[in-house]
């Protein structure tokens, strides 16, 4: 969601972010993202929220094909990208000024066959809901979207108007300040939480939320 800029002498430990782009190896392809961190700051760099969430996505404990799904604020876009090339129909979401960078993500590494299994699509959270299919999606997809606490109702709202009772919320992220845990005690007012993956080498927890009756066909 955060497209600030953020100077470089100011996080040293995070260098590998400035590169201009990230390469990984998902769903059998290869793929090369670009990051562009003194443009868009946080929302166009890959943090390993994403990169876990791909691994997860990749061991087929979701079945993707053929499912519906929406990544917000996707940022580059790997989430999204490799959930296509794993068989979902994905529109890939994130704020105006992130969409052009967006795109050209998606249509570098999806192959010209598959392009139409992926849409980008602006939506800012909490705003302007209704061009949405209420509960239209099989599954929501997010990864480090959980770190700024002004966001988090709309961030909620958002969620709960993209669900219906069969939607499974997929959300990979650190805990890093109580703030982080607050979000999780207001998601559960409305979903059903589980932890089903932690990477303790990245400190990464994956979370599904389903409100009403657990899904169990994905």
């Amino acid at each position: 969601m955060a497209l600030v800029p953020y100077e470089e002498n100011l996080v040293p430990a995070l260098s590998k972010l400035h590169n201009t782009s990230a390469e990984f190896y998902f769903a059998n392809h290869r793929l090369r993202l670009t990051q562009d961190w003194n443009r868009l700051g946080v929302a166009a760099v890959v943090w390993d929220a994403a990169v876990v969430l791909c691994m997860y996505l990749e061991l087929g404990h979701i079945d993707l094909k053929g499912k519906t799904a929406v990544e917000l604020g996707a940022g580059t876009g790997l989430v999204g990208i490799v959930a296509a090339l794993l068989g979902a129909n994905v529109t890939v979401t994130d704020r105006k000024p992130a969409l052009e960078f967006l795109t050209e993500n998606v249509r570098s590494n999806i192959p010209p066959d598959q392009q139409r299994a992926v849409q980008v699509s602006e939506l800012s959270w909490g705003e302007d809901l209704e061009r949405y299919p209420s509960g239209g999606f099989d599954l929501i997809l997010g990864a480090d979207i959980v770190y700024l606490e002004e966001t988090f109702s709309a961030l909620l709202r958002t969620l709960e108007y993209l669900s219906s009772d069969s939607t499974v919320v997929l959300l990979s992220c650190r805990i890093r300040y109580e703030r982080d845990e607050q979000f999780l005690s207001l998601l559960k007012k409305t979903f059903r939480v589980q932890e089903v993956h932690y990477d303790s080498q990245r400190d990464v927890h994956i979370y599904t939320a389903v409100k009403g009756q657990t899904r169990t066909d994905l």
